[in-house]
């Protein structure tokens, strides 16, 4: 009997350094490679925000796009639906006689939900849904304490994993692979399938060319670039980072680029972009150390829906002092901003606003190009004071950070 091995594609979309694949390529006689546009994720949400603001979702449908684009030049192709996974995986599975699932295991409580609600499914037709791990810098199996016992302090959580762990070297890319030889034709929803309005398309497509598109392609040109001696410029993370969001490149794979390029006289620049891949993982450890510790409420004081509402109808205004104003305007127009000037945009909400973090960390979820659930709310929870690592949390001024940080016309190049 044939071993028919279903990858089921999330935040993974490359060839380079996916261990799923690679390993479904070893291990299967045949791999079907599969995408799903969950609706779950294009809807507005409670606050009122989109879960997936429409820029985002341009970089999303991208994405996926050159990744099936990739895998069709192999004589090979992505399967793409629109709809729940936990719909349809079955009746795939039926259809391809597949004999095991593939996937990334994630750590928020909506994506492991998703995951469980498909084992379901796969257990009543008695296919087993295996996980990985790999979306983090460090692999979970290399750290030097248990999940339980992580240091909550983030510098004790570097400083431990720095000096006893290590990252480990990237798989190399899957060049070709065995699929289906009957298998179907799919094709990648528009914006207006996944819900967006016309009006909310046109902004979508008027962005100029210069702004991040999305793919493996693109993400391999854009980590080279940051990484350039002669790129000098506060948008540097930030412009990989949507790539490593969408899994369009691993942490471990701009870990090593950035090694290879490592000299004194480049280190302050190199350790700093190490530093936001140490900042990433530790929040996604800490989300699995206490599960849905960045989503609770932990000021019981506030209506955050009520707050979400105020920061909604803050931003339709334009009488913002006018860095915040400049700073919002590249926000919601690009999707993207260096880290430093999101935390301007985030002390200013708390301190001048008064708004709830889970309300700002909602709105940064609507926009963000680089949107992740365990990065966005931990930086979020730490901005409102009541972060898991206590000496990180924010105590400087709104006022103080724009003379620290602030740069005019900080767009993304």
């Amino acid at each position: 009997m044939k071993k028919v091995i279903l990858v089921w594609f999330r935040n993974d979309l490359r060839i380079h350094d996916n261990e799923i694949l690679s390993e479904a390529v070893k291990k299967a006689d045949i791999v079907i490679p599969v995408y799903f546009f969950d609706p779950r994720y294009f809807k507005k949400n409670k606050l009122g925000f989109r879960n997936t603001g429409v820029l985002r979702a341009r970089f999303l449908l991208e994405s996926v796009a050159q990744f099936k684009e990739t895998l069709q030049n192999m004589d090979t192709d992505l399967l793409v639906f629109q709809g729940k996974p936990e719909d349809i995986i079955g009746t795939l599975c039926a259809k391809y006689d597949v004999t095991e699932v593939y996937h990334h295991r994630e750590v928020a409580n909506r994506e492991t939900k998703i995951s469980e609600y498909v084992e379901e499914t796969l257990w009543q037709e008695k296919i087993n849904l295996k996980h990985f791990i790999g979306h983090t810098l460090y692999h979970k199996e290399d750290l030097p304490f248990p999940i339980r016992d992580i240091p909550d302090m983030f510098a004790a959580f570097k400083k431990k994993i720095e000096k006893e762990s290590f990252v480990r070297p990237v798989v190399a890319p899957v060049t070709s692979f065995v699929t289906h030889p009957h298998l179907e034709s799919t094709t990648i929803p528009s914006l207006l399938e996944l819900g967006y309005s016309e009006e909310e398309i046109k902004f979508a497509y008027s962005r100029p060319v210069e702004h991040l598109r999305g793919g493996e392609t693109a993400a391999r040109q854009t980590a080279a670039k940051t990484l350039s001696p002669e790129f000098d410029d506060m948008n540097d993370y930030n412009l990989v980072s949507p790539y490593i969001a969408v899994g369009a490149i691993s942490p471990a794979d701009y870990y090593h680029q950035i090694k290879e390029r490592y000299t004194s006289a480049n280190k302050k620049k190199y350790e700093r972009l190490i530093l936001r891949l140490f900042w990433r993982d530790y929040f996604r450890f800490m989300l699995k150390k206490y599960p849905n510790v960045f989503f609770r409420n932990q000021d019981l004081t506030k209506d955050v829906q009520a707050d979400a509402q105020r920061l909604r109808q803050h931003l339709c205004e334009d009488s913002h002092h006018p860095v915040i104003n400049d700073l919002l305007n590249i926000l919601q127009s690009s999707g993207n901003l260096p880290y430093e000037h999101r935390e301007i945009l985030a002390a200013y909400f708390k301190q001048e606003l008064s708004i709830h973090y889970l309300a700002g960390a909602g709105f940064f979820e609507e926009y963000l190009l680089d949107y992740v659930p365990a990065t966005t709310y931990g930086y979020w929870l730490h901005f409102a004071e009541k972060g898991t690592s206590p000496k990180d949390n924010l105590k400087t001024s709104w006022q103080d950070l724009v003379k620290k940080y602030y740069r005019p016309k900080a767009v993304i190049k």
